[in-house]
């Protein structure tokens, strides 16, 4: 981190729509707080399973609140996320493995592609409602964020790479080091500490605690 800039990591996962306004949010506000905000491409499967967490979906009333709760969410912060009327089924019926292994990929090659790439990945599943998890779908969105067809194509072969799958694992490792249980995780290493937000709606609080 740059002098007396708080570094802040988002550790997120594609397949969350709460992280993804978490994702938009902290981009708005890494130029107006004095932040320098580092992305963590994590795998929100294992930080569950290794937490003893349960998807939100899995319980009924709580699936039917997250989908009112992501309408008003996503029109208070402007992000185009569409709930679908299955919005459980939508997310447990996708993996979301191969997408953050491909953004995992391009974090250690390209980084600048990291930002438009998890965006259009977000932009792919939650507002068109389109799968992510085959390779050409992958490379569909690589394209959508600007990336070249041979970056795009290097990526997806190092995507089954060891040092890439160690990379998504040490993230995700990280992740619950802090504290995670679910994502998106929100980690802002301020006064000598890191301090854990988990959701999207804990923004202003993390502001506070930075003095911001």
């Amino acid at each position: 981190a740059g002098m007396g800039r708080t570094l802040v990591e988002l550790f997120y996962d594609v397949i969350s729509p709460y992280s993804w306004l978490a994702f938009e949010v902290l981009c708005r506000y890494q130029h107006i707080w004095n932040i320098d905000l580092r992305f963590r491409p994590a795998f929100l499967a294992g930080v569950m399973q290794q937490a003893g967490n349960k998807p939100p979906a899995m319980l009924p009333k709580r699936g039917e609140y997250l989908v009112k709760d992501m309408k008003r969410m996503a029109k208070y912060y402007q992000v185009p996320v569409h709930m679908p009327a299955d919005a459980s089924q939508h997310i447990l019926g996708t993996s979301s493995l191969a997408a953050m292994r491909f953004i995992t990929a391009i974090d250690v090659t390209e980084p600048q592609y990291l930002e438009p790439l998890s965006r259009e990945f977000w932009m792919r599943f939650w507002s068109q409602h389109e799968d992510i998890s085959q390779p050409e779908n992958i490379l569909a969105v690589a394209r959508q964020a600007g990336l070249s067809a041979e970056l795009s194509q290097k990526a997806l072969e190092m995507s089954s790479s060891p040092a890439v799958k160690d990379r998504l694992k040490d993230t995700t490792a990280e992740a619950l080091k802090y504290g995670a249980f679910g994502m998106p995780a929100v980690v802002a290493h301020y006064d000598g500490e890191p301090h854990l937000f988990f959701g999207s709606d804990r923004l202003e609080l993390l502001g506070s605690i930075i003095g911001e």
